[in-house]
């Protein structure tokens, strides 16, 4: 995103409060690390942070620290202890030490995901020119929202929480995202002077702007156009109440670049997808990772897909499973397929109903229709794979290889004990279990010969 100059990347610090214990989650997970929309609540936060270019973004973690910390080692980010929650005012002041006097403080909030980047801009915009700037809005229901208290000339006066508002104040329908911006010099001086008397015992953030109105400085709220983007989360049904909305904003934005899409309501998006045009997806698909489909691509219900890159043309049918594949041009595949990491479909491909293929790579218009398992194999072009065939690819102890020339065939029940190799243009007969190398554009046949028993009879069980 570009910035504009009054809030320069070069002097702006975000500090992001996510070390609450999220006891309402009932899980040993930490709250920012439940997952939405196949990401760590925080991932989504840092996300909206990096996107306006800061120059330092500080953490504060607490509960489940340690956990916190390991699922975000990469570079550019501090973390900051806060040993003891005692309140959003506490949390910020362990962060303060480390705020440079001459930046602009953006903060923010490891369990409040939707926040877009467009939508911080104008309050660094007035906090860079020296004011206080509260991101402010107006909730359908504002029942336990902190409200935004003017004084007789309209001007921002206090916030006061929910749980310590009067009848009056909770009248209030203007409330209190928690988001602020405000010079780094000037909110150090408003964190030193912060009190705990109040209902909870804590060191309400908030009232830095009762701090700030009080000595002079411009409080500006910033009305928020959306009030979604403020939704935090405190328990299961509020995350699958974003998770919805994930889950809406996705399917418009694939909608509105031309995908069709069977049912909006039963897609899910967990990830970044990129598209040709004429793309059709039907219900209960889920699209998770980094996803490529091609121009004409159709995915049928039920499909779920998991960083795959997917051809043109390309047909998957009910209820596959395709895991870090590469699929080429007109294949098609299932229903009821599973396509495992490392694979690799040519063009033309097709791959049957319960066939699993894993690790391994088929060469264009090579079939798998029925009922094989095709692992850690090299298929080459135009081979026939039987129904039932196995490519035996594990000893107990370690993995092997099979290599299968162009134009081969494997009649049904074939099991092929790898490492072994089937040279072009074989044909391997139904039934048998292929051991050795075969040669090419010969018939080899490995099973017991037929035998009947004419005196044979069955026993007879005794009553």
């Amino acid at each position: 995103m570009n910035r504009p100059a009054a809030a320069s990347s070069a002097t702006l610090s975000i500090v992001i409060l996510a070390a609450g214990e999220g006891k309402r989650m009932k899980s040993r997970r930490p709250k920012v690390l439940q997952s939405l929309a196949g990401r760590p609540l925080l991932a989504h936060v840092l996300q909206s942070a990096r996107a306006l270019s800061p120059a330092a973004i500080q953490v504060v973690y607490g509960h489940g620290g340690e956990q916190v910390r390991a699922a975000f080692p990469e570079p550019g980010l501090t973390w900051v202890h806060q040993a003891e929650q005692l309140g959003t005012g506490h949390a910020l002041q362990q962060a303060a030490p480390e705020l440079d006097d001459a930046a602009t403080v953006l903060v923010l909030y490891g369990d409040v995901p939707l926040l877009r980047a467009h939508s911080l801009v104008g309050l660094l915009d007035i906090a860079a020119a020296g004011a206080l700037a509260v991101l402010t809005m107006q909730p359908a229901d504002p029942n336990g929202y902190g409200r935004i208290v003017r004084d007789a000339a309209g001007h921002v006066a206090r916030i006061v929480e929910h749980k310590d508002a009067s009848a009056a104040e909770r009248s209030i329908g203007e409330c209190n995202t928690g988001v602020l911006a405000a010079p780094a010099r000037l909110l150090k001086r408003w964190l030193s002077a912060l009190r705990n008397d109040n209902a909870q015992g804590e060191y309400y953030l908030t009232d830095v702007i009762g701090l700030a109105a009080r000595s002079g400085v411009t409080v500006t709220p910033v009305p928020l156009a959306d009030p979604i983007e403020a939704l935090g989360v405190n328990d299961k049904v509020q995350l699958a109440e974003l998770e919805a909305v994930c889950r809406r904003n996705a399917a418009c934005a694939l909608m509105c670049a031309g995908v069709t899409i069977a049912d909006p309501a039963r897609l899910d998006v967990r990830g970044d997808v990129v598209h040709g045009q004429d793309v059709f997806l039907d219900v209960n698909v889920v699209l998770e990772g980094h996803v490529t489909l091609g121009n004409n691509v159709r995915i049928g219900p039920g499909c779920v897909v998991r960083d795959c890159s997917i051809g043109d043309d390309t047909e998957l049918f009910a209820h596959c499973v395709l895991d870090g594949a590469t699929i080429g041009r007109g294949a098609r595949i299932g229903p009821f397929s599973r396509i495992r990491p490392h694979s690799a479909l040519g063009d033309g491909v097709h791959i049957g109903n319960f066939v699993e293929v894993k690790n391994a790579t088929l060469g264009s218009e090579s079939k798998a229709n029925h009922l094989s398992y095709v692992g850690d194999a090299e298929v080459g072009a135009q081979v026939n794979v039987g129904a039932g065939t196995i490519v035996a690819n594990y000893d107990g102890a370690n993995k092997h290889r099979t290599r299968i020339g162009d134009r081969a065939h494997t009649g049904s029940n074939s099991v092929l004990v790898a490492p072994i190799t089937v040279g072009e243009g074989a044909t391997i007969a139904a039934g048998s279990t292929v051991t050795r190398d075969v040669p090419a554009g010969k018939l080899t046949i490995a099973r017991a010969r037929q035998t009947t028993i004419d005196e044979w009879q069955r026993p007879i069980k005794t009553k």
